[in-house]
């Protein structure tokens, strides 16, 4: 049986995972992407490059954002983000990146400017609502 997570188990599974999906819709096209991404109970922060979802994103500032995790047969959680998303510079960006550095230890989205011969940019999706599901048959609750 489905079930709703708590505010608390929804929470958690998004400051635990590490891999999201960003849902964007414009022009007609909806597109869903992976990204790394923090989350701090208010919002999720990513460092991408310019490019489709940027584009999208800034003519649409309506996305959504979701996360899973398969545990095994008939084991699963996952959530789901509403938000706005909020493009980063200056002062914010460079805190953002370094809060992303700290939390992959270096290894992820704190690129520099043009290194992959595209601008960095630098983002937020500020939550308005966050919901959870899961499936538990066979597992410990």
């Amino acid at each position: 049986m489905i079930e709703t997570l708590t505010q608390e188990e929804t929470d958690a599974l998004l400051r635990e995972q590490v891999v999201g999906r960003v849902g964007c819709h414009a022009e007609g096209l909806t597109y869903v992407v992976p990204v790394i991404y923090a989350y701090d109970g208010a919002m999720i922060t990513v460092a991408t490059v310019e490019g489709q979802k940027t584009r999208m994103m800034r003519a649409n500032p309506s996305v959504c954002f979701e996360v899973d995790v398969y545990e095994g047969p008939g084991r699963w959680r996952s959530a789901i983000v509403q938000g706005t998303y909020e493009e980063l510079g200056g002062e914010e960006a460079g805190a953002a990146l370094a809060a992303l550095a700290a939390r992959f230890s270096g290894d992820g989205p704190a690129r520099r400017p043009g290194a992959s011969g595209r601008e960095t940019v630098v983002f937020r999706i500020v939550v308005s609502e966050a919901t959870g599901r899961a499936v538990r048959r066979g597992a410990e609750r």
